[in-house]
């Protein structure tokens, strides 16, 4: 029941047109009801062995006319609105789940695969609302013409009626038992094809490291693994509908033949016209198609039961981080960063990352972190913007608690520059813009002079217009770079993270994008991690972590006289080999 409010709640905004789409529904289905009387009046009244009344022949055609418009525009709405409306609920459906996704934590998305996320946005989404048009339709055409059949066979025959609807319960008790079948395999249908989704992304995505392996078979295989569990997924689910549907028309055949043969006795005793079984049969035709009808309801609503439940399993994970109610914004930033008794773990695992980290950086001071891999230094400074949450300590901004304020005001305030750099599919602009996007022309040719990104800039083909594909493919490493870099200089935030931002580039690109990162640095709150100390040579304060904390800190020159950790780490780097 919890999972039907939710559903119906999305036809909340929708109650006029559903309300005009259920009755044109309605309405369509009346008319159909009255074509096999009109047919009865025909043969009984117009047609004798005097011959045809004329006149009632014509009543009888202009009837068939009117009724032909009227079920021609009542189809015509539900078949365009109707479906306008299930499209519009999707198209709600999909900003929900997309919103959704974005406010999910870093650590939700490190243990779930894009390509599931594209499936239950799409395909799922898609048998939703061929559920949310055709659901409610189907079971009101189906609803008055079964209704509306019976009462009017009655009145003519109600022992041949008997017939007919003394057959329906044992068909409607095999639709239901087999149409949960057909649902749990609708649902591991949907489960496989997100899994093949995901193996296509993931195989893709990483093609240059693929072909420069020479690991095309290997991704093949992975592939045919993923195809194959699909595709017998997919044989069974064919197994239960090819059940349930035949199953279904043989109950029509039997309802047939049934009404045939006590149709024949019936009138053998002269208890039955023959005119009447003609209509009987022409009625028969009228139900079926609501038969069918419900048959398809039956399909709708295992796909679209099957999507939906996907879709609220998405929706009923609530954010692991999120703005507290009385989140406070962020103003007159100066940048002191403490870190107070700060510890973290990962969800699911008993060992700490890091405990008991106490850090103060003061406004517009320049600190490294450095470490060997694995002790979180990156960890420790994704902890600022929120991106994962503290498990123990207290994380302070000028005094404030990073909890109590406004995620989006703390991010705002927070830029990143990361060794893995992403850029979206679009011109240079746009990615400069994605800063701030009400930035001027102007500005963001600033950002770029400040990044020293402006002359490259201008040398491609359509300049600051350059489509650069996707994840910036058609730039260098350090264009790519100081483009991110420019990105941060319009963004203008008060505290900055470098994370290993020059580790993959060559000692010309890491010399000019060292120099863009130093300009940026000036006057803001700056970390950087570093696994290259000639770059944190001229940092106010190093910081060593080990897997026990903070080993040591202090100066280049105050760590190298303490010959500790530092040293150790600064020998290995520069230690001629041989």
């Amino acid at each position: 029941m919890e999972t039907l409010k939710k559903f119906l709640a999305y036809y909340k905004p929708y109650k006029k047109p559903l309300i005009a789409d259920l009755f044109f529904a309605a309405l369509a289905s009346a008319t159909v009801l009255v074509y096999p009387l009109l047919v009865d009046r025909m043969t009984t009244k117009a047609i004798s062995v005097e011959g045809i009344d004329t006149e009632f022949v014509l009543k009888i055609a202009g009837a068939f006319l009117v009724l032909i418009v009227v079920e021609y525009v009542s189809n015509f709405y539900t078949d365009y609105f109707g479906h306008a409306m299930g499209a519009k609920m999707e198209s709600d459906m999909r900003d929900d789940l997309f919103r959704h996704y974005q406010e999910l934590s870093f650590q939700y998305h490190d243990n779930t695969r894009t390509g599931q996320h594209m499936s239950r946005i799409t395909s799922d989404l898609f048998d939703i609302s061929e559920l949310a048009h055709h659901g409610p339709e189907d079971l009101v055409i189906s609803f008055v013409r079964i209704v509306g059949a019976f009462f009017i066979l009655v009145q003519m025959n109600w022992s041949l009626t008997c017939v007919i609807f003394l057959i329906f319960p044992l068909m409607l008790i095999f639709a239901y038992r087999n149409s949960i079948k057909v649902k749990n395999a609708l649902k591991e249908n949907r489960e496989r094809i997100a899994d093949v989704n995901s193996q296509v992304e993931d195989s893709l995505s990483g093609i240059r490291v693929v072909q420069s392996f020479a690991n095309e078979a290997i991704e093949m295989e992975k592939f045919r693994s993923s195809n194959r569990r699909f595709l017998e997924s997919r044989k069974r689910g064919y197994f239960a509908e090819a059940v349930f549907y035949n199953g279904l028309l043989s109950f029509i055949s039997f309802i047939n033949i049934a009404v045939v043969i006590a149709g024949a006795v019936l009138i053998s005793y002269h208890l039955l016209q023959l005119t009447q079984l003609i209509t009987f049969l022409l009625y028969l035709n009228t139900l079926i198609d609501p038969i069918k009808r419900l048959v398809n309801f039956t399909q709708n609503l295992q796909n679209g039961v099957a999507g939906f439940e996907r879709f609220v399993e998405i929706m009923d994970v609530k954010p692991d981080i999120a703005s507290a109610e009385d989140a406070v914004a962020l103003t007159d930033v100066k940048g002191k960063v403490e870190f107070i008794n700060v510890g973290f773990q990962y969800a699911g695992d008993s060992n700490h990352v890091f405990r008991n980290i106490n850090i103060t950086a003061h406004p517009g001071e320049y600190i490294a972190l450095v470490g060997s891999s694995g002790v979180g230094k990156t960890t420790l400074c994704s902890l600022i913007p929120r991106f994962y949450e503290t498990t123990e300590g207290t994380i302070r901004i000028d005094g404030t608690d990073i909890k109590s304020i406004r995620l989006t005001s703390l991010r705002d305030h927070i830029g990143v520059v990361q060794q893995d750099v992403y850029l979206f599919s679009g011109t240079v602009k746009e990615n400069i813009l994605y800063g701030r996007p009400e930035a001027t022309d102007e500005e963001v040719i600033q950002a770029a002079k400040n990044a020293d990104a402006h002359d490259f800039i201008m040398g491609l083909p359509d300049g600051y217009h350059s489509h650069i594909g996707q994840r910036g493919v058609k730039l260098s490493g350090g264009q790519k770079q100081r483009i991110s870099i420019a990105r941060v200089f319009l963004k203008n935030p008060s505290i900055l993270i470098f994370d290993e931002a020059t580790s993959a580039l060559d000692n010309e690109s890491e010399r000019v994008v060292q120099e863009s990162l130093d300009k940026l640095a000036r006057n803001r709150t700056t970390f950087v991690i570093a696994h290259r100390l000639s770059t944190v040579r001229n940092a106010e304060r190093i910081i060593v972590l080990s897997e026990q904390g903070i080993a040591e800190e202090g100066t280049h020159e105050t760590l190298l006289k303490n010959n500790g950790m530092y040293a150790k780490l600064h020998y290995m780097q520069f230690q001629p080999v041989g």
